[in-house]
């Protein structure tokens, strides 16, 4: 969006900024709860990004970290980042917003703005709020809420931002919709959402290794399907719909950290709600011989400074006309 665009749009704030900053205090003193490190299984026995546990420590380049969500996609974490353009006094939705990792990232940015950040799993915004209040952030808050049903007060943000947390709504336009009302006249969506199954080793390899042996796919919902928008033409019909302009589409090449070692990586990858059902599928012999072809696939992509495996994801913009 241009910066003439955004001053304009400034110009306007006076005349609307009883609605954020009542929305603020709103969402602020709201009760807690969320959902992007929830646990979840998706359309194959072995594509899920949501870990059943956290907490267990690793290293990642200097710096001592838990393995968790944030951890694994800390790369892609800061290609994100680098897109955003937030401006000191925005106000920033966060859709899917997990343990509020970027909720956090955009408070920081809005010094003079707020950010919220907003999930369907109460215990990862019980966890975001607790990080926030470490953190000393004031001018972040988290509610539990489904975003495609969630009744925003009307255009009280400047940027819609998602990592991850828009592929798996059960009405996409509807979603799309709501978060186009909740954004004001020019407003931006910013998010990042996987490119195609066969376009990511990650899948492709975990669920060879526990694949062969698993017969069918375990169950799920409709819709939860964490390539549901990697088509960029399904994209573009489901966000034009939804009342979006100016689609476009940038590549994104980053490798996924799953552990300090093959050791720490099978725990982090056999923690996983979908890991678990798959090998619960099994009887014991097949079980372990499925565990050890994931050891074996585990080894093949550790290097000195952990376990990595390549990964292709889209950052999509578009705007609100």
């Amino acid at each position: 969006m241009g910066r003439g665009h955004r001053r304009k749009q400034r110009e306007h704030r006076a005349d609307a900024d009883h609605h954020g900053a009542a929305a603020f205090d709103v969402f602020r003193g709201s009760p807690v709860t969320a959902h992007h490190n929830m646990v979840r299984c998706f359309r194959l026995p072995v594509q899920c990004q949501y870990a059943k546990h956290l907490g267990m420590k690793t290293v990642m380049g200097d710096h001592d970290q838990r393995i968790d969500y944030d951890a694994e996609l800390h790369r892609h974490n800061e290609a994100l980042r680098r897109t955003y353009e937030i401006e000191p006094d925005d106000r920033v939705l966060d859709i899917g917003c997990g343990a509020g990792q970027t909720t956090r990232d955009a408070a920081r940015l809005a010094s003079d703005g707020w950010a919220l950040g907003i999930d369907t799993s109460a215990d990862m915004i019980a966890r975001a709020r607790r990080l926030a209040e470490a953190e000393g952030l004031r001018n972040v808050a988290f509610e539990h809420a489904d975003v495609q049903e969630h009744r925003f007060p009307p255009e009280p943000f400047d940027l819609a931002i998602s990592r991850f947390g828009t592929m798996f709504f059960r009405d996409p336009v509807a979603a799309f919709t709501n978060i186009g009302t909740a954004l004001r006249r020019r407003g931006r969506l910013l998010m990042m959402v996987w490119q195609g199954h066969d376009r990511n080793e990650w899948s492709v390899s975990i669920d060879g290794a526990l694949g062969s042996n698993v017969g069918s796919p375990v169950p799920t919902p409709k819709g939860l399907d964490p390539f549901s928008l990697a088509d960029p033409a399904t994209v573009r019909q489901v966000l034009d719909a939804a009342g979006f302009t100016a689609v476009t589409f940038t590549d994104v090449r980053q490798a996924m950290y799953f552990g300090r070692d093959v050791a720490a990586a099978l725990e982090w990858i056999g923690g996983f709600a979908c890991t678990e059902a798959a090998l619960d599928r099994l009887d014991p012999g097949d079980r372990e011989v499925a565990r050890e072809r994931l050891r074996e696939t585990l080894a093949l992509h550790a290097r000195d400074d952990g376990v990595w495996f390549d990964s292709r994801a889209w950052i999509v913009r578009a705007s609100r006309p």
